[in-house]
């Protein structure tokens, strides 16, 4: 009987039913496109293209392994992948000469190449310069010309060479400076070949030059005789390789191998799929709560009814819950479907801002969908027993005189429980406010908000009365529209707090997913700008080799000439990003706001570091500290420095040659130029000359250099923006739709008093005064909610820095109005008299 009731209110009640419906849709749309970032992060596919041509490539082990002791006695080995490119010893290749079914044994040695007066490739793929040797990997066939065999000649792919002929001249930037280097030979991989790289081929003696790695090799192919079986040679090369840093990889392994860069995007989606999911789901029911208690105020008459006629509170909640989960089954299909389309619009956005290569194919099954059906309709089942709690709860004389009168007063239980929230807030601001790093924090700021507005929620009906009392006193002055718009304020704060709540949500959820960013990025960008003090600056996209660098060094005027060079690197097992600098008086181009020790003391050997990575340690000037460096190289460096600018600069600071000789491309990102005391002028005309001589780095001065810095922050924010967006717009439908239905309600009260002689004009301005009491109300809930945790995480992140946060939400203020304004429009629409005699 219950089930049937469920099915005939649903039918007889389509429009009460209607935001239900929206903001189930767009639940499951968002969490079908959080799945499928998951999965594509668990199993997208990375298909090699280099490596297509061989069906066993041995490299070195590519992650960073290390042993905990737990508190039962036992170890465990935990494993994380590296940032740079680990390299192999060559003289592993003696090894597996002997093994019977080896055609060939091609060693790979790989670095950055860069064509510069070619034909931009397209954004997002790199180039890289091999030994000719190495073409057989894919392989490439030369169409034109022949292999390069002498220093200065080059064969070009399609990628690389794109226009280019047999014979002509050009400009290839590689860890030497850019040079004219003659076209011998133009290649072309077999069935198509690589679309997501370039390659530039040198002879096999100046690729090893290039690569300024003696004894080592990027990766190993092994070509086995025809007929030979693949998986038992796999097999002999690994029993062959055993007890070395090798590691054997086929099949669909050789992908990742390849593109490393997808390979970590893959852990980027996981972790950002899961966090995005979670904090889409804590939302979610908060706003599908929202939206089915003002479906049931809206049927508060009629469930009195039903209770005066002996249903029981179980049957009631059985009602409205079987109600959530028929609409759920509604909206989940179709939400499922749009979160399929969301995904791949994601993706693409991912692809743009360079946070995700293109060779990264996204993984589609129907895992995401089913987990985001049961997610939403688990959703839905919570909301409507939390919804449907207090309609089911009292007496039925009760129940009809609370629905005749609604009170504005919430249950003791549902106020201790918005305290209780309120209180967890509190102590969950307290423990954002010690949090240091971005991946420690950041889930606990979007939870901090949620827990916020539940405490809003939860509380909302005597927030919005006390705001309606306060600003009601002004209004009670004004004509008719004021005071009716205050008195209603108050006597409907129990319905008009299912508005506010929304409100204040999207206010403090917009604003905290902006404003953490912009908070981050000034911080970085104030530290880096007041802690550069060379005012001149070489630097390019393809990087500074340096050569450059040592010919600036010769120019007459100039002073200190110190490169930057940076990397991600661990200090014992934690992750900071680093920097490796020129040693000398680095402290003449570089100020670091050094509290402990001196940056001039940076001398192999020696490293420096930020007051967070320090502290995390308990490391004091002296000690040494254990490192693993970008490709898995293990040091020590005894601690010379520790600095407070970690935000601009990195957390850790170490010689620039330790650095450069362990990430994948060691050319210089910039070269910081200090001139000598009254050569300024000179010097820069060396510097400018010496950058017009080619087309490669070039000279930036202090306001250029900043801009560059920022551009770049930017580019990393609008990652994050990107996906944390997706909440900004639910939270905005979330409340477009809570304004609709709750105005829609009133539709009879409405037209109640267009027939007691209220003009339309009278109505609208009584529906702008009540709006700006929701809106001041919800805004100063938002704004607060969003400022305390903003407060909260620049204390732990920034180390004393403000929030910065530019007054982006007045958007939201403007957006609530137009709906709400909307909204009562169209309940106007129709005739007074004809509204009054429809059923409710």
């Amino acid at each position: 009987m219950i089930g049937s009731l469920a099915l005939a209110t649903l039918r007889t009640r389509k429009a009460a039913f209607a935001g239900a419906y929206l903001a189930l849709l767009c639940a499951a749309a968002l969490l079908t496109a959080c799945g499928v970032l998951m999965e594509t992060g668990l199993r997208g596919a990375i298909p090699a293209e280099r490596y297509a041509g061989t069906p066993i490539v041995v490299a070195a082990d590519q992650n960073a392994h290390w042993t905990r002791n737990k508190k039962d006695d036992t170890t465990k080995v935990k494993s994380k992948p590296l940032t740079e490119r680990a390299w192999l010893p060559e003289g592993l290749t003696a090894r597996l000469e002997p093994l019977p079914g080896v055609a060939a044994l091609v060693p790979e040695v790989a670095f950055p190449a860069d064509v510069l007066d070619r034909t931009p490739r397209p954004s997002g793929v790199p180039s890289r310069g091999y030994g000719w040797s190495s073409a057989a990997l894919t392989p490439y066939t030369l169409r034109a010309g022949r292999p390069p065999a002498a220093p200065g000649e080059i064969v070009l792919d399609v990628l690389s060479g794109a226009g280019a002929k047999v014979g002509d001249q050009v400009t290839v930037q590689t860890t030497a400076p850019a040079a004219l280097h003659r076209v011998v030979g133009l290649a072309a991989p077999r069935g198509g070949g690589p679309r997501h790289q370039a390659a530039v081929f040198f002879s096999d003696a100046e690729a090893r030059r290039l690569a300024g790695r003696p004894g080592q090799i990027t990766a190993l192919g092994v070509l086995p005789e025809p007929g030979a079986d693949t998986a038992a040679l796999a097999r002999a090369v690994r029993a062959a390789l055993d007890g070395t840093p090798a590691k054997v990889h086929t099949g669909e392994e050789r992908g990742p191998l390849e593109f490393r860069d997808a390979a970590q995007a893959r852990t980027m989606l996981i972790s950002m799929g899961g966090a995005l999911g979670g904090t889409a789901l804590a939302v979610a029911i908060l706003v599908v709560v929202g939206t089915l208690a003002l479906s049931i105020q809206q049927r508060r008459r009629e469930l009195a009814v039903l209770r005066a006629v002996a249903a029981t509170p179980r049957q009631i909640r059985a009602m409205i819950g079987r109600e959530a989960l028929a609409v759920g089954l509604l909206a989940t299909p179709p939400g499922a479907a749009a979160g399929l389309a969301l995904a791949a619009w994601l993706r693409g956005r991912f692809v743009d801002l360079g946070a995700m290569p293109e060779v990264l194919r996204p993984s589609f099954s129907p895992f995401p969908v089913l987990g985001s059906v049961a997610a939403t309709l688990a959703a839905a089942w919570i909301a409507a027993r939390i919804s449907g709690r207090r309609t089911a709860r009292p007496r039925p004389t009760e129940a009809l005189q609370d629905a005749a009168v609604p009170s504005a007063r919430p249950g003791p239980a549902r106020a201790l429980a918005g305290l209780a929230v309120l209180a967890a807030h509190v102590v969950l601001l307290a423990v954002l406010a010690r949090l240091d790093t971005e991946a420690a924090a950041s889930p606990v700021t979007f939870l901090s908000v949620v827990l916020a507005a539940v405490a809003t929620a939860l509380l909302g009906p005597p927030i919005t009365h006390a705001a309606a009392t306060i600003l009601g006193v002004p209004l009670r002055a004004s004509r008719a529209a004021g005071f009716l718009a205050a008195a209603n304020t108050r006597a409907a704060a129990r319905r008009l707090a299912s508005v506010t709540t929304p409100l204040t949500l999207a206010v403090a959820m917009t604003g905290t997913i902006l404003f953490v960013q912009t908070t981050l990025g000034h911080a970085a960008g104030r530290q880096a700008d007041q802690g550069t003090l060379a005012p001149y600056a070489l630097a390019g996209p393809a990087g500074v080799p340096a050569g450059v660098a040592d010919a600036a060094r010769r120019l007459e005027g100039v002073g200190e000439v110190t490169q930057i060079v940076r990397t991600t690197l661990r200090v014992g097992v934690d992750k900071y990003p680093a920097q490796g600098v020129t040693p000398g008086r680095p402290s003449a181009a570089l100020d670091l706001d050094v509290r402990e020790g001196s940056l001039d003391r940076l001398a192999p050997g020696a490293l420096a570091l930020s007051a967070t990575a320090a502290d995390h340690r308990g490391a004091r000037l002296g000690d040494r500290i254990p490192l693993i460096l970008g490709d898995g190289t293990r040091a020590t460096a005894r601690l010379v420095a520790i600095y407070r600018r970690g935000l601009g600069f990195g957390d850790v600071t170490l010689p620039f040659e330790q650095v450069a000789g362990h990430v994948d491309d060691p050319r210089a990102d910039t070269v910081l130029i200090t001139p000598r005391p009254g050569a300024a002028p000179v010097a820069r005309r060396g510097l400018a000359a010496l950058a017009a001589a080619g087309p490669g780095p070039r000279l930036l001065e202090a306001g250029a250099l900043a801009d560059r810095g920022r551009a770049a922050r930017q580019g990393a924010a609008q990652v994050n923006l990107a996906a944390m967006g997706l909440i900004i717009a639910f939270t905005a439908i979330a409340l477009v739709n809570s304004l609709a239905m709750a105005t829609g309600d009133r539709a009879r009260e409405l037209a109640l008093l267009r027939l007691a002689g209220a003009t339309r004009r009278q109505i609208m301005r009584m529906l702008r005064w009540e709006t700006l009491i929701l809106v001041a109300t919800g805004a100063a809930a938002g704004t607060a909610i969003a400022a305390a945790t903003l407060t909260a995480f620049a204390a732990g992140m920034t180390r004393g820095a403000p929030p910065h946060a530019p007054p982006l939400a007045c958007l939201g203020i403007l957006a609530a109005v137009t709906a709400l304004a909307l909204a009562a429009r169209l309940a106007l629409r129709e005739h007074p008299a004809e509204v009054i005699g429809s059923r409710e």
